[in-house]
């Protein structure tokens, strides 16, 4: 099978198709032909070298998540499963081929009128945005801001922000052509980067930030008192060394500073929001944005656009 794995660490050139076996499905596993692959943050953070120290070598195939039909199951697994149209996580990687194995538990049914390409901007996203959300206990009335909202993580927190009733959801982005477009899906206030604009709230309950990096710290004063930061993502590297000295700064406030990943929720769970989430898709309830359908091939070109920050939404590859 054709596949795409990182000949080197770095830049997108480093990215390479490479003629690989067919992987074959382990106990609990399933073997998936895949008909779209989601292009994600974490694929970017993996192909620069950042997560080397995690155990990542270059020769990784990245992809954590992708759509197709089971086409064979490994040992343990209901033979039930073959001929079925899936969601999957792939784990730490492995989705940017022609097949992919996924584990059994890691699967979801794809409702009949939802689109492959559909369900990979929704099905890794959707679930960090719920439980992100609910692991900052947001409340109905509160104010929030999306730190990153124009990929698909912050693309469906504005939805379920809006959902969930919030106050008000304020969105960072860089241009007022992706502000006009989460405006459409609900957002209140669009600000820019770093985090100006002349309708700006003055503080938020709670800020859900996709990227971190050197600015974080910068977003801790504009916390309302107990209010609370959750980093779900990383695309813009990691905080310097020195971010808890903002929070200290601030005590009298009673800020709260917290990661998440869904690597946290139990499978079950994870699985069961998914399944509503991709049933409210569905039905034209939550929104789901594609910025490009590539071939595989063209995943250096996806990378590019990553890299760049020209992507709204979510880059799709196709076998």
């Amino acid at each position: 099978m054709r596949a795409v794995s990182i000949r080197r660490f770095g830049d997108p050139d480093g990215l390479a198709v490479i003629d690989a076996a067919a992987p074959v499905p382990g106990r609990g596993q399933v073997l998936i032909a895949t008909e779209a692959i989601g292009v994600g943050g974490v694929d970017v953070v993996i192909r620069r070298g950042d997560l080397a120290a995690y155990g990542f070598r270059e020769g990784h195939v990245p992809g954590g998540e992708v759509a197709g039909t089971v086409t064979a199951v490994g040992g343990g697994v209901d033979p039930s499963w073959v001929g079925r149209r899936v969601w999957a996580a792939t784990g730490t990687g492995g989705g940017y081929a022609e097949q992919a194995v996924a584990p059994v538990d890691d699967l979801c049914p794809l409702p009949a009128d939802l689109p492959a390409v559909a369900s990979v901007a929704l099905g890794s996203a959707g679930i960090v945005a719920h439980f992100g959300l609910a692991h900052a206990h947001l409340a109905a009335g509160e104010s929030v801001l999306v730190r990153g909202a124009a990929g698909s993580i912050g693309i469906m927190t504005v939805q379920l922000a809006v959902l969930a009733r919030a106050g008000a959801v304020a969105v960072t982005t860089a241009s007022p052509e992706r502000g006009r477009r989460l405006r459409e899906l609900g957002a209140t206030h669009t600000l820019d980067r770093s985090g100006g604009g002349e309708d700006s709230p003055a503080g938020f309950d709670v800020i859900i930030d996709v990227v971190a990096g050197g600015a974080m710290p910068s977003f801790f004063d504009r916390l309302n008192p107990n209010g609370r930061l959750v980093v779900v993502g990383a695309v813009g590297g990691q905080p310097p060394d020195n971010f808890g000295t903002s929070m200290m700064a601030a005590f009298q406030r009673s800020l709260s500073f917290a990661t998440f990943s869904s690597a946290t929720v139990p499978g079950s769970l994870r699985q069961a929001v998914r399944s509503r989430q991709f049933a409210a898709a569905a039905r034209g309830e939550l929104h789901t944005v594609v910025h490009e359908i590539l071939p595989l091939a063209h995943a250096a070109q996806a990378h590019r656009k990553m890299d760049a920050g020209e992507v709204f939404g979510r880059i799709v590859l196709t076998p």
